[in-house]
């Protein structure tokens, strides 16, 4: 197992993992934690224990949410914690999945040791540390939450839960699509036109993806790290606690999940917080 490790204060660990080193096969191969999308659930087992370990936690500790490219904030707090535990221990099945945590997309937390992550494979993972109030972030962000302000969304949720403010902040994008390889159609340009963006900072017209070179068609690339980047400064957080990971999904699919590449049924990086005891 290999972890893309973040550096965002000495009480805060903070990873992308990769798809390396685990017990999953074919387009899960072969470190998925991710329960959601079709691998086989021994091997997704296996894979949560060896995280689990290393980051010295017990299973009902590590909090995945299933995702639904909306904008819903959990809180992770002592309440849901205690019924958590009881939801994950199933002696038939040994199912490890949540009813509460269906349809998030971003998780919220002042607990320490509770590590909230986020399942990619090609949209965007962002991290939140508030250094005053010592609380954290776990978001996903397609691009329907980036149109949507999931990023502004889950700082006004942590401002009303712990008091956060934006320039409290520091921020770590995680691996997710490039402009180069994120070809979209005009109605996905629209949204986020319709969103208020400047289009010309996270927009480009490119040649058609593995397009002949007599058809000389354009499509949009959108921006999606920029996009996000963009939204955590309009709530204050500085440019310079922005952390970018500039790592592509589409073009590093030998390390990192892309669902692009691969294809829906294939593995998803799992990216995580937690504060230290």
């Amino acid at each position: 197992m290999t972890l893309q490790a973040y550096n965002m204060a000495p009480a805060v660990a903070a990873f992308s993992t990769t798809r390396e080193g685990g017990h999953s096969r074919g387009n899960y191969s072969s470190f998925n934690v991710n329960p959601y999308c079709g691998d086989a659930p021994e091997a997704v087992r296996q894979n949560r224990k060896m995280l689990c370990t290393s980051l010295g936690i017990s299973s009902d500790k590590l909090i995945i949410p299933h995702q639904i490219h909306g904008t819903e904030v959990k809180l992770i707090d002592n309440q849901f914690l205690e019924q958590y535990k009881q939801e994950i221990v199933n002696e038939k099945t040994g199912n490890e999945n949540s009813p509460s945590l269906e349809g998030i997309d971003a998780l919220i937390t002042s607990q320490s040791g509770v590590c909230i992550s986020v399942s990619t494979a090609d949209c965007i993972p962002i991290l939140l540390y508030d250094s005053i109030h010592h609380a954290i972030a776990a978001i996903h962000a397609g691009w329907r939450g980036t149109a949507a302000n999931i990023v502004g969304k889950t700082i006004e949720a942590m401002n009303r839960e712990f008091g956060t403010e934006g320039k409290d902040c520091k921020a770590v994008i995680g691996p997710g699509i490039s402009i180069d390889s994120f070809e979209v159609g005009e109605e996905v340009y629209e949204k986020f036109a319709e969103a208020g963006f400047h289009m010309p900072d996270i927009a480009r017209r490119y040649s058609v993806l593995n397009a002949p070179p007599s058809l000389f068609a354009t499509k949009w690339h959108i921006d999606l790290p920029e996009a996000n980047r963009i939204q955590l400064m309009e709530k204050n957080v500085s440019a310079d606690s922005i952390t970018n990971s500039n790592i592509c999904t589409y073009k590093n699919s030998d390390t990192y999940f892309s669902a692009r590449k691969l294809g829906t049924y294939s593995g998803r990086i799992l990216t995580g917080i937690m504060m230290n005891k």
